[in-house]
């Protein structure tokens, strides 16, 4: 088997073992980015001697040896952090960010730096999507989730304030985890929305991803590939953005739901209370005011450098006077305080990825309506895929849980996946 479609966790065990060499399995990541990277673009900086030097003198760990594709927000000690930004182009940290730092500590190999959009929220790169290169990966975690769905790396980083790694990982095919709100640590990520932002992964399996995260968190995340005691109680929760579902998301959920069902789980109609809803109006008044604070400097000295688009979503922020701020950090406290008992009797939600398949062409990256209400409320959510649309581009959906339930999604996660993959008939 060529080594570059392993998953991390097969390919992990394989170099523990003595059967593959990370050296080897390098070198198979370099020849297929050699042979479609030109077509995808999922890069902005790639090294291949130094990913060589990395992969050879990769210290012992539980990511040994294993390529790492890392989001262009993420500061890297040996290669060029832009964030996204014509601003930023060649800058060079000195050091690394607390998450690429774990990584390498861990045994990982960064591979190359991967296209972002603009500071990972407005303006898009130029990453296709490896099933259709005429469509989006999605954003703004676009080359991570690219990268991953071609076989260039087993793993990558993204990061998500509205729905930077949930939607392109459903639109690429690939499994994606947002953790609990700081799970993984932040520090050396360029800043956002401080209340929103938060470090994710993307992989091929769960349990990758669950191995990933678990290393760069030092958190117990379990076992991902064991199965589970018992058949999950889930709730199918179509969400306040149900009315943006593409026919063929209304129709997946339903049937996935009906598969989960015939599979052992109580599957049972859950919705959110109505004040959920204010999340709609709460979620871009909060990250875009927080958004205009951070980019502080870039405002006051390269204005020029930042996109119509982006500079409309700061305006926007920074034109809410104290009372509408004030109102949307108070949905946040509120919501997030009811979650817990608006999912009662369900271990967790499952809802959809993102409104439908990736959309044709490359200045949009989709629409995030079914992923910022769980970013605002700082629960972990996992996307695994689940079939194609009738452009046969991958559908996802997602499964939701609360806040530290980390494991628990994660494990429910992966028997999705594997009811769908056809573990049960």
């Amino acid at each position: 088997m060529d080594p570059s479609r392993l998953t991390a966790t097969d390919a992990a065990a394989r170099i523990r073992a003595g059967t593959l060499r990370a050296e080897a399995l390098m070198e198979a990541c370099l020849d297929r980015i050699a042979a479609r990277e030109p077509a995808v673009r999922a890069f902005t900086v790639l090294d291949p001697a130094a990913a060589r030097a990395g992969a050879r003198a990769a210290l012992p760990g539980v990511l040994h040896g294993l390529p790492v594709g890392v989001k262009d927000l993420f500061d890297t000690a040996d290669l060029p952090s832009a964030y996204g930004s014509p601003i930023w182009e060649g800058f060079r940290p000195r050091a690394d960010a607390a998450a690429v730092a774990w990584t390498r500590a861990a045994g990982g190999v960064v591979i190359g730096k991967t296209v972002t959009t603009e500071f990972a929220t407005r303006k898009p790169g130029p990453t296709g999507n490896p099933h259709n290169l005429a469509h989006t990966p999605g954003g703004s975690s676009s080359g991570s989730a690219a990268g991953v769905a071609d076989f260039f790396f087993p793993l990558a980083f993204g990061s998500q304030t509205a729905g930077s790694v949930i939607r392109p990982a459903a639109f690429c095919g690939v499994v994606g985890y947002k953790p609990s709100f700081g799970l993984i640590s932040r520090a050396g990520m360029k800043p956002l929305a401080d209340s929103l932002d938060t470090v994710g992964v993307l992989a091929r399996s769960v349990a990758d991803c669950a191995m990933f995260a678990a290393a760069v968190s030092g958190r117990a995340l379990g076992d991902p590939a064991t199965r589970l005691e018992r058949a999950p109680r889930i709730g199918l929760c179509r969400s306040p953005s149900w009315e943006l579902a593409a026919p063929e998301t209304m129709a997946l959920l339903e049937r996935v739901a009906g598969a989960l069902g015939r599979a052992g789980a109580a599957v049972r109609a859950l919705e959110l209370p109505e004040d959920f809803a204010d999340l709609v109006t709460a979620h871009p008044i909060v990250m875009n005011r927080e958004s205009a604070w951070a980019l502080g400097w870039e405002l006051a000295h390269a204005r020029d450098g930042i996109s119509a688009e982006l500079m409309a979503r700061l305006e926007f922020g920074l034109a809410q006077d104290e009372a509408a701020v004030a109102g949307a950090y108070a949905a946040f406290r509120r919501c997030e305080a009811a979650f817990p008992e608006a999912t009662l009797g369900v271990d967790v939600l499952l809802t959809p990825s993102a409104p439908g398949e990736a959309p044709l062409g490359l200045e949009y990256t989709g629409d995030p309506a079914f992923n910022f209400i769980w970013t605002s409320l700082g629960v972990p959510c996992v996307t695994v895929p689940a079939g194609t649309g009738p452009g046969g581009l991958p559908l996802g959906v997602q499964v939701v849980g609360r806040v530290g339930e980390d494991r628990e999604v994660l494990g429910v996660a992966a028997w999705v996946a594997w009811v769908l993959g056809g573990g049960v008939v």
